[in-house]
């Protein structure tokens, strides 16, 4: 199996945690799996954890001349943090699926600019989720809302695995066979 673990250094590893943790429980809250428990729940967790520190670790990165998870990382906490200071306010649903539309945008420029495997993963659930949510804001949708909700959870874990990857040095790539003739499923 590839052991490509060169999932980053401590900064990528603080941002994807952050990033992991914050999807979790904004996912979660929209799944309605733990009664009781909503996406208002994790406005302080996005605050600070996906705002606060997330935006630090982009800064970190920059300074560190990552661009990639610099840009990641700061536009990601700028948004989590906007979504948070703006959580309660009274804006109308087609105001609040607009900001999930565009936060989809910026997540979608993420996963498309490359990268490793695993964060590609991250931010292209994270994109199915808020273009699910926004969809689900504009035509008040509850089961669209809880479909991003699953995404989003998706997501974080996916994150959160290539942060503790990069900890505890486990496997970061799928194996690579080669492919032609002679080459069968079995190997």
């Amino acid at each position: 199996m590839d052991n490509d673990v060169s999932a980053g250094s401590t900064t990528t590893v603080v941002g994807r945690l952050a990033l992991g943790v914050t999807l979790l429980a904004f996912g979660l809250g929209y799944t309605d799996l733990i009664d009781g428990v909503t996406a208002a729940d994790a406005v302080s967790l996005a605050h600070y954890v996906g705002g606060v520190a997330l935006f630090v670790a982009g800064l970190l990165a920059f300074r560190d001349r990552d661009t990639a998870n610099g840009t990641a990382f700061t536009g990601l906490g700028a948004l989590w943090f906007t979504w948070a200071v703006s959580a309660g306010g009274q804006v109308s649903d087609n105001a609040a699926g607009l900001f999930l539309l565009l936060f989809a945008l910026v997540v979608l420029s993420l996963a498309l600019a490359g990268g490793d495997v695993l964060g590609q993963g991250t931010y292209g659930l994270f994109f199915v989720s808020l273009l699910l949510l926004a969809v689900g804001r504009f035509a008040d949708n509850g089961d669209l809302a809880k479909a991003g909700g699953w995404f989003a959870a998706a997501a974080g874990a996916v994150a959160w695995y290539a942060a503790t990857a990069a900890l505890a040095h486990w496997p970061t790539a799928l194996p690579r066979r080669a492919a032609g003739r002679g080459v069968t499923a079995t190997g």
